[in-house]
């Protein structure tokens, strides 16, 4: 994993990352899911290509239900981008990097 990626490890640690970042990259995931280590590299990549603009963090939806719950994570892997504190687009399932490429080109431009 691309050490530019925050571990979400509580729901204050989200709400201040969410707060204090105009621009955020959450992948919602957990280590039994397939497809959310398929989509893990396109994470990586991400963090590293927009690490001067956007904040990527992973949050383990089996440590941190209260966050699934309060976002209505239904099916993982499922990528939101925050901007401003508030949810501005959502991606569900594998992506290619293009996809997420354009959910934060089309929020950030």
């Amino acid at each position: 994993m691309s050490k530019k990626i925050k571990n979400v490890n509580s729901t204050q640690e989200f709400d201040e990352l969410i707060k204090n970042n105009r621009y955020v990259l959450v992948d919602f995931w957990a280590a039994w899911c397939a497809p959310c280590r398929m989509v893990a590299p396109v994470i990586d990549e991400i963090a590293d290509k927009y690490s001067e603009k956007v904040r990527v963090a992973k949050v383990n939806v089996d440590d941190q239900q209260e966050l699934s719950i309060r976002y209505g994570i239904q099916s993982i892997p499922t990528v939101i981008f925050f901007k401003e504190g508030k949810v501005a687009s959502k991606e569900i399932g594998v992506k290619p990097m293009s996809s997420f490429a354009n959910m934060i080109d089309s929020n950030i431009a």
